[in-house]
Formats: structure tokens, sequence, C-alpha cells
């Protein structure tokens, strides 16, 4: 519906003149006849206070079908750090809405799981920059150690809250329920593997094997890290490196084999097999994952540099072939980046 209609809709709603509604507005009552018949538009500024005065959302005023407001929940998602209460309560109470609908309740459940984890998110950062500062002040104290663990995913002692049992349970009720969804085999060898047991991943990733859609690959990678999670180390690097020599220009391929030397912290032949997988990578744009594990293991072995050099590169490659300019993604790379620039400075 054209804006213009749908404010004289939403006026004879309220039960508003043109005059009422422009004394409110504090304009000429000639203007809402001019947008009330599309001579004229609203001034940007003025929308939040119409979509005030009706009781309505921005979004409603211009009368958007469900589908774009889904769409512009996600991209403002993808935008932006932290949303307001007010938005988060309005994207709230739309996608619940669209629960009981069919068409949209697939997506609408994904973007309220997106929602929650926005927030989510947003406030683990809080509590990150608060527990850190209350850690430093009385590093005895157990309680936000724990607060800063369950908000930055740091390892923990005790096996009991350490390993993966419920999302095992609930990876292998999804792979029953779903024999043919080779991801859900893939989540539930990850957390198998994971937790070392070994006997059971291997029992999984037969029953992967035999699906249609297995992918070859990733069927030779998962035997590495079960071989690695019995702790036969040169058994997992004989197949990881017999299948990089078969798919030496499968950027895919040399991406999986990088991932498996650094969680084996064999870093130097980690970013040997990121580069290549970089180089080789055909699509565009291109994902920023392998320049990410550089960066990773640059800091950690305390080259900040290097590091900062990498995220650099993730920042062109952002801007270059995703063509992002403002959206959450970039401004993080562009924030590492400077902390680590600043970490060269200081270093002697």
């Amino acid at each position: 519906m054209e804006l213009g209609k749908k404010i004289r809709q939403l006026r004879f709603k309220a039960g508003l003149t043109q005059e009422q509604l422009a004394d409110r507005l504090g304009i000429g009552a000639q203007s809402v006849s001019k947008w009330e018949n599309a001579v004229a538009m609203p001034d940007i500024t003025t929308l939040p206070l119409l979509a005030e005065i009706f009781g309505v959302s921005i979004d409603d005023l211009f009368g958007l079908t469900a589908e774009q407001h889904l769409n512009r929940i996600e991209n403002r998602l993808d935008l932006e750090e932290d949303l307001p209460q007010d938005v988060f309560l309005e994207y709230e109470e739309f996608l619940k809405s669209r629960l009981s609908d069919e068409q949209h309740k697939k997506r609408a459940t994904g973007l309220l799981a997106y929602l929650y984890w926005h927030r989510m998110d947003s406030f683990a950062r809080r509590t990150s920059r608060y527990a850190r500062e209350a850690v430093r002040l009385n590093p005895d104290e157990k309680g936000c150690q724990w607060m800063l663990q369950k908000a930055e995913g740091h390892a923990v002692w005790d096996w009991n809250i350490a390993n993966h049992t419920s999302a095992i349970d609930f990876y292998r009720e999804l792979a029953e329920a779903h024999p043919d969804s080779r991801l859900a085999y893939m989540y539930l060898l990850d957390n198998l593997i994971a937790d070392h047991r070994a006997d059971e991943a291997e029992a999984a990733l037969e029953k992967m094997s035999a699906l249609k859609d297995a992918q070859p690959v990733m069927i030779q990678v998962y035997r590495a890290h079960i071989a690695l999670a019995r702790f036969d180390a040169d058994k997992a690097d004989a197949i990881i490196e017999q299948m990089a020599a078969a798919n030496g220009e499968d950027s895919d391929c040399l991406f999986e084999a990088a991932q498996y030397y650094a969680a084996k912290c064999d870093y130097d032949k980690a970013v040997a097999y990121y580069e290549r997988s970089f180089a080789t990578d055909r699509r565009r744009p291109r994902f920023q994952d392998a320049l990410q594990g550089m960066a990773d293991i640059y800091q950690i072995r305390g080259q900040w540099g290097k590091a900062a050099e990498t995220c650099g590169r993730i920042v062109e490659l952002l801007e270059g072939e995703w063509g992002m300019t403002e959206e959450a993604e970039l401004q993080q790379a562009k924030r590492r980046q400077a902390k680590l620039l600043a970490k060269v400075r200081v270093t002697p």
C-alpha cells in the first residue's frame, strides 16, 4: 500500500481529521492532504511521530509485506551489534505473531533464535567487560570467573560441566528423526569427537558415509579426527596428508587440513594450508575463515604485526568483495586490527 493511502487509513481508524493530525504534528493541514493524495511525502523526521500517534511501527506505515518485514529484521540484526529495547520488543512481537503462519513459520522461528542470540551476544560482551575487571580486582573470587567462562566459552576443568552429553543426545535424536540429514550427523560427530567418544563417532560416520550427499573429503577429515580422539596422531596425520595430496587444488579440502593442524597446534603447517586454501578459492566473494585462522595463530604466537596485517586483509576482503561499509562484522575486524596495532607499538 502506498504511504499516503496508509496514512489516510490510519487517520480514519484513529478518528482524526486532517486538521487534528496536522495540529498534533505541528504542521499545516495542507501538508497532510498532500501526503494522502500522493502529491508529497512526509519528511523522514516526521515518521516516528506519525507512528507514535497511530500506535504502529514505522514499518507498518509503509505497509511492508511479511517477507519484507522478515528481510528487514534479518538485515538489521546483521548490521548492528546492539538493538534498542523498543526495537527488540517490536521484532520479538512480530516474529512470535508469525509462528502460527505456516508460510513464514520456519523463517520466523529461525529469526527468533537469531534475535535472542543477538541479545545474548550483546549482553555477553557486557558481561565480559565487567567480569574481567572484577577478576582483575579480585583474582581469587570464583563468581566472576564463572561468569567470564559462560560469557566467553572458556575451558573448564570439571568434566561433568565440560562434556557435551546434552548436545550429543539432541543431535543423536535429530539424526534418528532425520536419517537423511548429513548436517545432523556432522553436528553429532563434532560433539562425540570433542568428548573422545571415538567408537560412537565411528558408528555415526559409517551412517553418514552411506548418504547420497556424503562428502568424501569430510569423511576423510572425520576419520582423521576420530584417530586423533584415540590419540593415534600418526594415523590421523597420514589421513590428512593423503587427502590433501589428492585434492591439492580444492580450497575447502585445504582449509580442512589447515583446521586439523591448527587444532593440533602445528601452526606452521596450518598457516601454509590456510594460505593455499585462500589462494585456490575461486569463489567471489570469498569467505574470511582462512584469514581468520591465520590471524588467530599469529596472535597466539605474539606476532602482533602479522596478526594486524592479516586482519587488514580481512577488512579489505569484507569491503572489496562483500561490499561492506558499516556492518558489525566489518567494525569488529577493524577494532581487532586496531588493538593488534596498539600491541605492535608498545612491544619492545
